[in-house]
């Protein structure tokens, strides 16, 4: 192996070290946060709600499969498997897509919708404790625009690019 051409790794700065550690911390406590709170106030986990959220205001209340799991950024057999879960409780049905034999669409049920909007105060008051309620105005701008400078930064541009919902 020529080891002369491998470039030395661009390490983390103590200040980008700080950064970063402290946004893997708060992620993954927001993401439980959040969570935790709608098991125990809905009976369901934050990827149930964020779907339900995502059809309710879909044109119809209907996506197709592979538009949802893109929107949701996770694997065509996730989404499957939740959906699954949610067509048990009758708060999603799936319909065959009658222009792609292989397509099919999930549909956010009437029980569905009344139980993402009984879910949605107690969400909302998580998601305003745990985020907004601790950050000034210029702050939150200040978050919400490196969030978008990342985001688009990591979505994939070229056709062949791995993306979960292709799997």
């Amino acid at each position: 192996m020529d080891t002369a051409h491998i470039e030395e790794p661009r390490w983390l700065s103590d200040e980008e070290q700080r950064v970063w550690r402290a946004y893997v911390h708060a992620a993954a406590l927001l993401e439980d946060h959040l969570d935790r709170q709608l098991q125990r106030d809905a009976k369901m986990p934050h990827i149930y709600y964020v779907l339900l959220a995502c059809l309710s205001e879909a044109p119809h209340r209907r996506l197709r499969m592979t538009e949802l799991a893109m929107m949701m950024k996770i694997t065509r057999s996730r989404l499957s498997h939740a959906v699954a879960r949610l067509e048990k409780n009758r708060w999603v049905r799936r319909e065959d897509c009658p222009s792609d034999k292989r397509g099919q669409f999930a549909i956010i049920t009437d029980q569905g919708l009344s139980v993402l909007e009984q879910a949605a105060p107690g969400h909302v008051n998580a998601v305003r404790h745990a985020v907004f309620d601790r950050l000034s105005p210029d702050q939150q701008k200040a978050l919400g625009e490196a969030l978008q400078i990342i985001a688009e930064g990591l979505e994939p541009k070229d056709a062949g690019a791995d993306l979960p919902w292709l799997r």
